[in-house]
């Protein structure tokens, strides 16, 4: 029997295209960003790891603001990684408004009743 093969979580589409500008405008500030690599290993983790000498650590969850979703093993992990004190910050775009929320408490629960899906085509 083969060992069952392990799945690829490649991103592509809006989502990385964010997340790309996302590490570009937090590394031009000073953040040290580390992207996951979404393998089945790290199911369930947010997309990157920032550390910044003066702010501190942030993980942080790349959604792309015309249509995402929470997968279950987020829906999972993200409540655990929080009861152990672990923040989860949603960005949506590489700008001030959504860099500002670094500095606000972590908001990934405030998404959960916005989940949604844009249809193709509407």
């Amino acid at each position: 029997m083969r060992p069952a093969k392990l799945q690829s979580f490649n991103k592509s589409g809006p989502e990385s295209v964010i997340q790309a500008n996302l590490k570009a405008y937090l590394e031009a500030r000073a953040w040290l960003v580390i992207e996951t690599h979404g393998n089945a290993f790290q199911m369930g983790l947010p997309d990157l790891w920032c550390a910044h000498y003066e702010f501190g650590q942030r993980w942080v969850e790349v959604k792309n603001p015309e249509g995402y979703n929470f997968t279950p093993a987020q829906r999972q992990v993200f409540p655990m990684m929080m009861s152990k004190g672990v923040g989860i910050w949603i960005l949506t775009a590489a700008d001030e408004y959504e860099y500002q929320k670094l500095f606000n408490p972590p908001n990934w629960h405030c998404f959960l009743g916005k989940t949604h899906y844009t249809r193709v085509g509407a």
